[in-house]
């Protein structure tokens, strides 16, 4: 396997590993604390509908049911991509400390899922209570953490 094929699957792995941690600690604060699941993903993929012309197909619960699924499906592919780019990052000879490799992986996803949902308009962070930051930033610490521990256990470091 070429080097560049074995950073790309790695770095899908770590980045399904990270993403996996992200939705295990969100799921655990919904349910400890009862919250619902956030309506952002979801209102982003109508937005980018919006914006691109490029409808979601279906009509009423259809199409609803098919917009919920997008949502978290944008999610996994940015949290997977954030992992590649971490990979091809590391295949170019980047080797941080796994504090700082874990804290870029945090960023990617974090920039990843946020800088379209505020591009869009569906959400500006500048608003968010402390609470919405906590609700945010955690689970993404959780995907760098793990991210940057598969990264760099498949890579053999």
């Amino acid at each position: 396997m070429s080097a560049v094929l074995r950073a790309l699957a790695i770095g899908a792995a770590a980045g399904a590993a990270g993403s996996t941690a992200l939705n295990a600690v969100t799921y655990l604060d919904m349910a400890v604390r009862g919250r619902p699941p956030s309506g952002t993903p979801g209102q982003t993929v109508q937005r980018l509908s919006e914006v691109t012309h490029l409808p979601v197909p279906g009509e009423g619960e259809s199409r609803e049911n098919r917009v919920a699924g997008l949502g978290p499906l944008a999610g996994l592919i940015t949290g997977v991509g954030s992992g590649v780019l971490l990979a091809l990052a590391r295949a170019a000879g980047w080797r941080p400390g796994l504090v700082t490799e874990a804290g870029v992986a945090a960023g990617l996803a974090l920039l990843g899922s946020n800088g379209p949902m505020t591009a869009l308009g569906v959400t500006d962070p500048r608003t968010w209570p402390a609470s919405s930051w906590v609700s945010d930033v955690v689970p993404h610490l959780a995907y760098g953490a793990v991210a940057a521990g598969v990264l760099r256990g498949l890579a053999g470091d």
